[in-house]
């Protein structure tokens, strides 16, 4: 996903509102003017017009969103991308934000093209004068990255797939890499991982990676990598196991954010975990009741196999924890509640830490990667002591699913002050500028602004 050099050459964009269309057309050329008028095009948001400038060369005129800003959305440019026919275009007048306008525009461009080709060649764009092409570039490509791995389906992205897609990305890099497979995961006390993935034809296992600078800011990213989830022996209906190709966007939405920090040399210290499994059914497959001792030494009881994704996160986090980093984000299609609350576009985060989470909050702001704080209500937590257990993965209520499911990871989290758990969706049911339907990639572009301006800020302290 690339832009193009600027070239004076290329048709110009020029972003329009209704409310200072009259005056706009009342200065173009006459006949400009008037096939406007004849067009009926009245500067309504989204909608189009090219018609000749006064040299006689192809002008763009774009329907922009009004003047309150409230009600913009900032990608709102992405539009463009499926609405132009194939050329070269640069942006013209108008454009308040250019670099988030062009970020849109690639993200708009993205299409799923392993099986099927692209009905059509998309339009490229120049890069604006004045941005960081590179950084645009380098967010759009990790952001596709993670996209193409959630739309593969599972017969071509499980367990061994994924787990070579992040050992291909950490050895791009010349990051130290491992990865534990199978009765390994046993042997090197990483039980959960092991009960949840032993059922599939495709062993369980854990992938890790670590690079940078050993006195870089270290940062640890964990994320849930279940290539799909029928539910195990508490299976999912029919309508719920549709998407559930999708159970890994955990993971890729962790390789998504190392691609950005790794490609654009950050100077950190990375530590990528993915415990990846295939929440299968056969003879072997972990059962409700059974009671499995987790890394951190915590009894688990399963209440419910469906609730799989924490399992498997929980060894992943105590054994991040092991090594305390300054950050510690971990990211997981988790639960349907989440979804029931706010909804697939807005992810819900929790944190130990106030100060963490308004930054969490003003980088998704800044760059339109929304998500919202829920709390870790401590009141709930009493429902996930075990009986028999320490714990049990589930509470016996219907309600705070995602608070509970949040609470349980946070037992196994050493310093729950420097970490942050995103309860992520990962697609989007239908095409909306900068976010086509499928497979998306949530909170990796807010945290690489975070973790970047939390790395100058540690590398300017004398």
């Amino acid at each position: 996903m690339k832009l193009e050099d600027w070239s004076p050459e290329a048709t110009a964009i020029d972003f329009v509102n209704k409310e200072d269309w009259p005056e706009r057309r009342a200065k173009l050329p006459e006949p400009t003017a008037r096939l406007a008028e004849l067009s009926g095009f009245e500067a309504k948001p989204g909608s189009l017009l090219i018609a000749p400038d006064a040299d006689g060369a192809p002008r763009v005129f774009f329907g922009a969103e009004g003047r309150a800003p409230k009600t913009r959305d900032p990608f709102f440019a992405g539009k463009l991308a499926t609405a132009l026919p194939k050329g070269l275009y640069r942006f013209g007048d108008g454009v308040d934000a250019p670099a988030q306008a062009a970020l849109a525009f690639l993200l708009s461009t993205y299409s799923f093209s392993r099986y099927k080709a692209p009905k059509s060649e998309a339009p490229r764009l120049c890069a604006p004068q004045g941005v960081d092409r590179a950084r645009i570039e380098r967010i759009a490509a990790a952001v596709a990255l993670g996209r193409d791995l959630v739309n593969t389906p599972t017969n071509d992205m499980g367990p061994e797939a994924l787990a070579e897609a992040a050992l291909a990305l950490g050895a791009k890099h010349g990051a130290k890499t491992r990865v534990i497979v199978g009765d390994a995961l046993l042997a090197e006390n990483f039980p959960l991982i092991h009960a949840v993935g032993r059922a599939a034809a495709q062993a369980p296992r854990l992938v890790e990676f670590e690079h940078g600078p050993e006195d870089g800011l270290r940062i640890t990213l964990v994320g849930k990598g279940v290539c799909f989830d029928t539910g195990g022996l508490d299976i999912k209906p029919s309508s719920a196991m549709a998407l559930m190709k999708k159970d890994m966007g955990g993971a890729a939405t962790t390789l998504s954010l190392a691609a950005m920090l790794l490609d654009g040399n950050a100077p950190v210290r990375l530590r990528v975990l993915l415990p990846i499994v295939e929440n299968s059914i056969s003879a072997s497959a972990f059962r409700t009741s059974d009671v499995y001792r987790s890394r951190k030494g915590l009894s688990v009881e399963i209440g419910n196999t469906d609730a799989e994704g924490r399992l498997i996160l929980a060894d992943a986090l105590a054994y991040a924890s092991e090594t305390p980093p300054d950050l510690l984000f971990d990211f997981a299609t988790l639960t349907g509640a989440a979804r029931v609350a706010l909804g697939p576009e807005v992810p819900p985060f929790y944190t130990g830490d106030d100060a963490l989470a308004q930054e969490i909050a003003g980088q998704a702001a800044a760059v339109n990667d929304p998500v919202w704080r829920m709390p870790l209500w401590d009141s709930y937590d009493s429902g996930l002591d075990g009986k028999i257990s320490d714990l049990v993965n589930v509470t016996s209520g219907p309600f705070a699913g995602s608070i509970t499911a949040a609470l349980f990871l946070r037992r196994f989290v050493a310093d729950p002050r420097r970490w942050a758990h995103f309860d992520v969706y990962c697609w989007n049911p239908s095409t909306k500028p900068g976010r086509p339907e499928g497979g998306e990639v949530q909170a990796a572009r807010l945290l690489y602004e975070l973790i970047e301006a939390r790395a100058e800020q540690r590398n300017a302290k004398p």
